[in-house]
């Protein structure tokens, strides 16, 4: 039999080069690299701070990491930041971006419908990013906001921190995120698991899949009481330890990670034995509940902002009602030395702030805070970068600067290891692979 060679009709290599060289042509995109030419550099791998680096980004991703100074070729792109410290993009792993606290905040409850609060967060969004802060967990809100502002910012329709979000948090009755608490009796309904109130376990597995139904990207769980909740309490446990496993056995089956607001002893150990993936605040946290976080690999998100934010504003009169207002003096000073006897027991720390109860943009001053507490500078940032990458469960993308990470960096005038408060001078911000922030 007589066989005919025919002609392939795929594309031979060179041609689709040189397609997609028009396609990027066509798209406005760089054609070649960026060169990033760092004075100091924090790749966030180890604590350790290099010296005259370049970071080579292509394609919103980093290619090479290098000593010296590598300006490339004619078709390059170079970024001088030869006076600066730059570091991975920053990661809050605690936020509330669709809110600011104000004496205001209770009655705008009432006042104000959720496409005005969806308005108002996008300003959050533009600080926190223009602070460093590449990523961001949001952990919690109402309304679908908080899933809708991170795909708006993935899309490009406005301009913000990459976000994982939690969706609304998961309370019991009269628990912390029990959103009807302090209203009219004719107002507190029972919300129910759709609307993220549970009672019992088979409660506590519908509101975990009405989160991810939401498109929620992690869980969390108000464990005890809160400060800012109109309810007396803000430490009582608020879970019965079989309903906190049930959370987090059904989070599993979804591929979420489970985040436990937490500030009274008792109700953070349940939520600890419970299997949750991090404790948030930890006001009354004691020996006890950190060997059981070592024990079981929980880490520990500090909030100190929040609480030196609450502790100062329980001073003004009217800022907070008068059911918050002794919650905040008690409970907002203790954090930072919480923080500090669980960094000396070795507890695992990412970086958090709780900013939304604090100023949105003032999230760099927790480093301030972490250093006050005994933490060097420079393991502060690795709980910025490499810790809250490791509990995003995002290691393989974020946290370090290496080959293959996407592209995100922060770079501050000066050297913070001479002062902390260098943070807030955060001259250059890019985020995958595009530069939001210059200002050099």
């Amino acid at each position: 039999m007589i066989r005919f060679k025919t002609r392939s009709h795929r594309p031979t290599a060179r041609v689709r080069a040189l397609a997609l060289l028009a396609l990027c042509g066509a798209a406005g995109w760089v054609q070649g690299a960026t060169h990033i030419l760092a004075g100091k550099l924090m790749t966030g791998i180890d604590a350790n701070v290099l010296e005259e680096m370049t970071v080579v980004v292509e394609g919103g991703a980093i290619s090479r990491v290098s000593p010296g100074y590598d300006r490339g070729g004619p078709d390059d792109t170079v970024v001088d930041l030869s006076s600066a410290f730059v570091t991975p993009g920053w990661i809050d792993m605690h936020v509330h971006i669709i809110s600011e606290s104000s004496p205001r905040s209770q009655l705008e409850g009432f006042t104000m419908d959720p496409i005005d609060h969806a308005y108002r967060s996008v300003q959050y969004a533009n600080k926190t990013l223009d602070a460093g802060f590449t990523t961001i967990r949001n952990l919690g809100s109402r309304d679908g906001l908080g899933p809708a502002m991170r795909d708006a910012i993935a899309a490009g329709h406005i301009r913000g921190p990459r976000i994982f979000a939690a969706g609304k948090s998961i309370a019991t009755t009269g628990g912390h995120a029990d959103s009807s608490n302090g209203r009219r009796r004719s107002l507190t309904i029972d919300l129910g698991p759709i609307g993220g109130v549970i009672n019992g376990t088979d409660e506590a597995r519908k509101a975990v899949r009405q989160r991810y139904k939401e498109g929620s990207d992690l869980i969390k769980i108000t464990a005890t009481g809160g400060v800012l909740s109109q309810a007396r309490s803000g430490q009582n446990a608020q879970f019965a330890l079989e309903e906190v496993q049930e959370i987090v056995r059904t989070a599993k089956d979804y591929g979420f990670r489970v985040a436990a607001h937490a500030h009274g002893t008792e109700g953070m150990l349940r939520a600890v034995e419970g299997g949750v993936d991090s404790i948030e605040h930890g006001t009354y946290m004691t020996p006890e509940v950190m060997r059981a976080m070592k024990r079981r690999g929980t880490w520990y998100v500090p909030t100190i902002s929040a609480g030196r934010f609450v502790a100062d504003k329980a001073k003004v009169e009217g800022f907070f009602s008068d059911v918050v207002r002794p919650k905040a003096a008690a409970i907002g000073p203790l954090i930072q030395s919480t923080f500090t006897a669980a960094y000396k027991a070795g507890v695992k720390i990412a970086f958090g702030t709780d900013c939304g109860v604090c100023p949105h943009g003032s999230n760099w001053q927790e480093f301030v805070f972490m250093v006050d507490g005994g933490m060097p500078i420079e393991e502060a940032i690795l709980t910025a970068t490499r810790n809250a990458a490791e509990l995003l469960g995002e290691s393989e993308r974020l946290g370090t600067l290496e080959p293959g990470k996407l592209a995100d960096l922060t770079a501050v005038a000066g050297d913070p290891r001479t002062d902390a408060k260098l943070m807030e001078q955060v001259v250059f911000v890019m985020k995958d692979g595009k530069i939001e922030k210059d200002s050099r």
